[in-house]
């Protein structure tokens, strides 16, 4: 059987068939099975289906009465899977974690922790998936070098790890995070992002950043925008995941969330499956506007996610397009997501769209950049300050090709936009115009000054009100504008304290 392919192809007895990029997965897994290749990886992006493609590897190997083997790296993912499996019509499933209920060492499909093998040892299959096989467990490093007659084939939505190119062999790339995006896949996104944190002093260390002298930057620097108020000013109370660098990091910046009235919820390794769970079903129910997390939300996450907060300087591109992934998936009424780049990530590392390797990579040399060879990062636009795509040279966010513009100035602490495509033009008369009156029905009804509202105009957009702008009649607020204004209050009210 060596060479052959251990699952048919095509779709088998299911509640859909396959997206196409879906059946080219299979299709491609096969083809590099028949070319002699037995340690396979699929890379899948977030939203690309994982758990479906692996159902179908499944169903197509033990139609041919293989056994086969899922590995998850973390026990919380074990229920997870065997649920998505039984969706699927999988039955036959045992389950190799601690004394879970459903241990049976007799069925084909095993769904197995990595920390259970390594204790108990590996089962009698012909096929091992491994899902998010980047981590590199050293159970599955002994498992395909004591058994080179078992196929792997590996999933990750991010297997540039270094050393890989060691244990596997060939690197499948169906479909890319852009086209999923341009199939609707995935949603769209818009990133905002403040001027660089000063890192200069924190080591390097395995790839990313030295954690204690990382958690010392950050939580001693005042970042150049609050996060609070630039939550307030753009999220608009959006489904919201906050990254931060450890445990008392989350905790501030939870605690300070909470201080300006917005309710977020905290989220670490110690919170178990469980708890997690309630915790995204009270941010579905508005109940939380989102949870302050450190280290455990980059992966498994199905939630209806629509802002990411970068509290979290990274220099590891598997951990930044993990992080953005969380905000990808689509949702009803959701035309985009907003990521707010407090940690310069963005201007370190690139789009997540542009982040790709085409081969695996191996120990011996330095991992290089996931751009393409002579691609540059973005670059900062000379008049808005925002980050645009690389060799774009008009800025699709304001416009400016090479000469200043000064009615588009951006004011000093305030988020600037970062642009991976198409952006929303800028600011019309019209908008304009509908702000400075929702401003003046709050000056109104708060009996606060003509000047407070000119000044509150010019916190928007970067000029003093004038025109056609200002000659419109008070309206009720949206909630955007009463977020931008509750920001402006809050930011106000700090800096008194200060004096």
């Amino acid at each position: 059987m060596t060479g052959l392919p251990l699952f048919t192809s095509g779709t088998t007895a299911a509640a859909k068939p396959l997206r196409s990029y879906q059946q080219r997965s299979i299709d491609l897994l096969r083809q590099a099975m028949l070319a002699g290749s037995s340690r396979i990886v699929l890379e899948l992006c977030t939203g690309a289906g994982k758990t479906r493609i692996a159902a179908e590897i499944v169903k197509g190997a033990r139609a041919k009465g293989n056994r086969v083997a899922f590995v998850v790296p973390a026990i919380s993912l074990i229920d997870q899977t065997v649920e998505a499996f039984i969706a699927e019509g999988i039955t036959e499933i045992g389950v190799m974690q601690g004394n879970h209920e459903m241990t049976r060492y007799e069925m084909p499909v095993q769904v197995c922790s990595v920390q259970t093998l390594a204790k108990r040892g590996v089962p009698d299959v012909e096929l091992v998936i491994v899902d998010e096989c980047h981590i590199q467990h050293e159970i599955i490093r002994q498992w395909i070098r004591q058994y080179p007659r078992v196929k792997f084939v590996g999933l990750s939505a991010t297997p540039w790890a270094v050393g890989m190119a060691e244990y596997w062999q060939v690197l499948v790339r169906p479909v890319s995070m852009q086209e999923l995006m341009d199939l609707g896949f995935l949603s769209p996104f818009r990133v905002f992002a403040p001027s660089h944190p000063d890192l200069s002093g924190v080591k390097d260390v395995a790839g990313d950043y030295n954690q204690d002298q990382l958690s010392d930057v950050m939580s001693d620097s005042v970042l150049v925008a609050d996060i609070v108020e630039t939550w307030l000013k753009r999220a608009n109370g959006q489904p919201t995941l906050v990254f931060a660098v450890d445990r008392a990091h989350a905790a501030k910046l939870q605690a300070e969330f909470q201080r300006a009235g917005v309710p977020m919820g905290y989220c670490d390794a110690n919170v178990d499956r469980i708890e997690r769970k309630v915790l995204f079903e009270r941010m579905a129910r508005g109940e939380l506007a989102g949870i302050c997390n450190v280290g455990t939300l980059t992966t498994g996450v199905d939630a209806d996610v629509r802002c990411i907060v970068l509290a979290r300087p990274t220099r590891s591109e598997m951990l930044h397009v993990q992080i953005i992934g969380r905000a990808l998936r689509t949702a009803p009424g959701k035309t985009e997501a907003l990521i707010l780049d407090h940690a310069d990530n963005h201007a370190r590392l690139g789009f997540v769209t542009d982040i790709r390797h085409e081969q695996l990579l191996d120990g011996k040399a330095r991992k290089s950049s996931g751009r393409t060879k002579g691609e540059s990062l973005p670059k900062e636009c000379g008049s808005c300050k925002a980050l645009k795509p690389p060799k774009v040279r008009e800025c699709p966010h304001c416009g400016f090709v090479g000469q200043r513009q000064s009615d588009l100035e951006t004011e000093e602490g305030d988020l600037i936009e970062v642009t991976p495509g198409r952006a929303p033009k800028a600011e019309s008369t019209v908008d304009r115009a509908n702000f400075y009156s929702q401003v003046l029905w709050i000056a109104r009804e708060r009996q606060r000054s003509p000047g407070w509202v000119a000044h509150t105009f010019r916190d928007r957009f970067g000029v003093w009100p004038r025109g056609a702008a200002t000659r419109v009649q008070p309206q009720p607020p949206t909630d955007e504008v009463l977020s931008f204004v509750k920001a402006k209050d809050i930011r106000f009210a700090k800096r008194k304290d200060t004096r």
